[in-house]
């Protein structure tokens, strides 16, 4: 699909945007209320060579924003390409021109263009009659056309909706096509044409480096565990920044086995490691000036006659002892591997993403992840979320809730004795893995790894959380080093 932008074009459909309340924003069209509410889509089908018209509600105009204009442009390509149209005009301009300076053109463009991307997604590779993709040419009517920074615009957006595209794609394969060694391999494949160093730490490795929490888990699996250390370093002055994710890529729950009619979400439990690599992927195809690695621990959790069980105690190089109360909070034994490898390597910020609990869904949803650390970061971190979409809340650490984690003869145990607090308590846990020197910052991305169904510019299945979060985190933190305000920001 081409997408261009410039003055008016013949096409199959127009798009129209429309606030509630902005008045008559299309032509000879008398609109309804409810057509303008946020998330309408309605058709008005033109007769013989007339263009189709195509309204999109918006909702309120003073909650318009970057966000809701890339869910309008999800809404509006899962609605083309339904009904089969080749060419599109999106009316961009006279919607800013309504908006009276709240987006510029050029924020509309880049918004518009992701949104469409990533709603016109589908994980289909398996199926035999594949989801029509229709749209040929998106052309975006706009007041600026031609200047090389919607150029640009249009490039940046295409890279990081191919990122969330990449991260998606990972976390909805069947674990019978992507497992721990599996996924070595498509990580080496991604990244052997990018300026990323991809370093693989095999069994006899993590044993010597005591990495005992992947080994413990991985047990009960045929596949080998392994640590996946990329690196992007094209400013070694700059401080280094870890990026950690969780990549268990099919959760049984080990001896506590998973229970339900239908578990198959079980793979999604890589999806921290998933917005790792997302990430990456975006980061190695910028030109960012940066020190960057991303850790991903991989494992499969699963059991069998030689699968760790409850009471096995796990010893880390760090002196710390913990006894396993359940094979199912599995996600913190591997993450302490790669977190401890992250202060060996001399990061100075750390940023670890995983599925780790569902406490942390009944806490905030299905929309919002939990994130718990340094406060300027967590700030940092919430306020890109709500400029991307990737949107997260700070959350406490609760220093009377250590005495959850007390083990009858370890240093701690994995799990608590009550389920209240369980996300909390779990990044106690991992903070006792942090070295002193480091940053730190835990993201529970668990409650917003998937949509259950199609939505705005999410798709069934996997939503790529996390991969432009961390993109562009990493970008702030970047230009903040550079600047020398990197610990102060």
């Amino acid at each position: 699909m081409k997408i261009t932008t410039g003055f008016v074009q013949t096409a199959d459909v127009t798009v129209y945007l429309c606030p509630e309340h902005a008045g008559q924003p299309v032509p000879q069209l008398e609109l309804r209320p409810a057509m303008q509410a946020r998330g309408a889509v309605t058709w008005f089908y033109g007769r013989g060579e007339e263009a189709h018209v195509l309204i999109l509600g918006l909702g309120a105009e003073a909650r318009i924003d970057a966000e809701r204009l890339r869910e309008a442009a999800g809404n509006a390509a899962r609605a083309v390409h339904k009904e089969g149209f080749a060419t599109v005009n999106v009316m961009l301009e006279s919607f800013v021109r309504a908006m009276n300076g709240a987006l510029s053109e050029e924020e509309a463009v880049r918004a518009w263009t992701e949104g469409w991307l990533l709603g016109s997604y589908a994980f289909d590779k398996y199926k035999s009659r594949k989801e029509a993709r229709t749209v040929e040419r998106l052309h975006l009517v706009c007041a600026g056309a031609g200047e090389a920074s919607y150029e640009e615009a249009l490039k940046q957006s295409a890279i990081r909706a191919e990122g969330a595209m990449f991260a998606r794609d990972l976390c909805n394969e069947p674990p019978n096509v992507l497992h721990p060694e599996s996924l070595v391999e498509m990580v080496r494949e991604r990244f052997a044409e990018r300026p990323v160093n991809v370093r693989v730490y095999g069994e006899q490795e993590l044993a010597d480096l005591g990495m005992n929490g992947l080994l413990t888990v991985a047990q009960g699996s045929r596949y080998k565990p392994a640590l996946i250390e990329l690196t992007f370093c094209t400013d070694p002055s700059q401080p280094l920044l870890a990026l950690v994710g969780k990549g268990i890529t099919f959760d049984m729950g080990g001896m506590n086995v998973k229970s339900g009619r239908d578990i198959s979400d079980a793979r999604f439990d890589m999806g921290g490691s998933c917005a790792v690599l997302g990430a990456m992927d975006i980061i190695s195809r910028s030109e960012l000036r940066a020190n960057i690695v991303a850790l991903i621990a991989v494992a499969d959790n699963m059991p069998d006659a030689e699968a760790f069980v409850p009471s096995t105690l796990v010893t880390y190089p760090n002196g710390l002892s913990v006894q396993v109360g359940n094979t199912d909070a599995e996600g913190r034994l591997v993450l302490a591997d790669a977190l401890l490898h992250a202060g060996r390597l001399g990061a100075r910020e750390v940023i670890d993403i995983a599925t780790l609990t569902g406490n942390v869904g009944e806490a905030l949803g299905l929309s919002v992840a939990g994130a718990w650390g340094d406060r300027k970061l967590v700030e940092t971190l919430a306020g890109i979320g709500e400029h991307c979409g990737d949107r997260l809340w700070p959350m406490p650490l609760v220093d009377d809730y250590e005495e959850l984690l007390r083990s009858d003869y370890a240093d701690m145990n994995n799990i608590p004795p009550i389920s209240y607090g369980g996300a909390i308590v779990a990044a106690l846990f991992l903070r006792r893995f942090v070295a002193e020197s480091m940053r730190w910052v835990h993201i529970d991305m668990a409650n917003t790894v998937q949509a259950k169904a199609a939505r705005g510019y999410y798709s069934a299945g996997a939503t790529g959380y996390g991969a432009r979060l961390l993109a562009d985190f990493a970008v702030s933190r970047a230009e903040a080093n550079r600047l020398g305000a990197g610990d102060e920001a």
